[in-house]
């Protein structure tokens, strides 16, 4: 059984910086494609950040240059990187793993986990 835990929200002040974490058990991160997602109280779930099997990385443009996607194979966990946080990234931020990109660009999961709220002051 496939399960992916979110960790590493909070409260920060705007300029500040939180890092995410991923962890997956019941499948190999190094294999998938990987997809940090938020969604803010009233809006669409949208795609933050991507990486696929190797190293190609993909980001929305609201968080280009501040956020930064990564893994750790040897731990099963993918890491978001956040820094100069901005107010609207308030959200509930969730992870998924597809096997193939356009999955995980196109967000199309069946099951999704109980994600990590992040709330930025200004």
């Amino acid at each position: 059984q496939v399960q992916l835990v979110e960790s590493g929200g909070g409260l920060v002040q705007a300029g500040g910086s939180l890092r995410l974490s991923c962890a997956a058990s019941g499948i190999r991160f190094s294999i998938k494609a990987i997809g940090w997602y938020r969604q803010a109280p009233g809006k669409q779930r949208e795609l933050v950040a991507a990486l696929d099997s190797r190293t190609t990385t993909t980001y929305a443009d609201s968080v280009k240059g501040r956020f930064t996607i990564s893994r750790d194979n040897a731990k099963n966990t993918v890491y978001l990187q956040m820094s100069a946080l901005k107010p609207e990234d308030t959200a509930v931020y969730y992870c998924n793993a597809g096997q193939t990109w356009l999955t995980v660009l196109a967000g199309n999961f069946a099951s999704w986990g109980q994600g990590t709220q992040v709330t930025v002051s200004s």
